[in-house]
């Protein structure tokens, strides 16, 4: 399979244009600091890892967020029932352009990132990236965004904390998300997308 084969053009265009548009609409709605998102960051560098067919970019976003994206559909399907994370999304006085917006990207990015992983594999080096990753996005976080947003719950879970030195919760909730989540997405994926005879780097 050459690698001009991959990944199809629609593809690459419609989460392109998709990508575009709630990057664009978030900025102007919510503000850039809303973007630091690990779930924007993901939509964001998805377009890349589509146009250069990267293994690694896509395996770090995979590492990143595909199980967190997976329990938000489940929450989404079960009504906000279950990790009630998708609250926002049943809340009328909540803009109907964003809620549609954030439906669309979040419903979108699973199938994409697994249609990737089986075209492209897994590349074992995600999961010191997305570490490194997260361990610059979780402080600027903290130090730009509004506490209220709680963007990647720096300042709580899931309200703000006060029970500890902020910058010790921080370190903490890196750990969390290295160990419950990283760390185990790293390994399933090694086992279930065996990138050995991939092509694409």
């Amino acid at each position: 399979m050459t690698k001009q084969s991959v990944v199809p053009l629609w593809l690459k265009l419609s989460f392109t244009l998709l990508a575009t548009v709630v990057v664009t609409v978030y900025w102007r709605d919510k503000g850039p600091s809303n973007l630091l998102w690990f779930s924007d960051i993901a939509l964001i560098l998805l377009v890349p890892a589509l146009w250069l067919q990267s293994r690694l970019l896509n395996s770090t976003m995979a590492v990143a967020v595909l199980f967190l994206e997976i329990g938000w559909l489940i929450d989404f399907i079960s009504g906000s029932n279950l990790l009630q994370v998708t609250d926002y999304m049943f809340d009328v006085d909540h803009e109907l352009h964003l809620r549609i917006l954030s439906g669309l990207f979040h419903i979108t990015m699973p199938p994409v990132i697994i249609f990737l992983l089986l075209r492209l594999g897994y590349d074992p080096r995600a999961l010191p990236l997305q570490s490194l990753l997260a361990a610059v996005v979780l402080p600027v976080t903290y130090l730009v965004s509004d506490p209220d947003d709680n963007i990647n719950m720096v300042f709580g879970i899931p309200e703000p904390q006060q029970f500890m030195h902020p910058w010790l919760y921080l370190l903490l909730l890196l750990g969390a998300f290295i160990a419950l989540v990283y760390i185990p997405s790293h390994h399933i994926f090694k086992r279930l997308f065996n990138s050995a005879n991939k092509s694409t780097a």
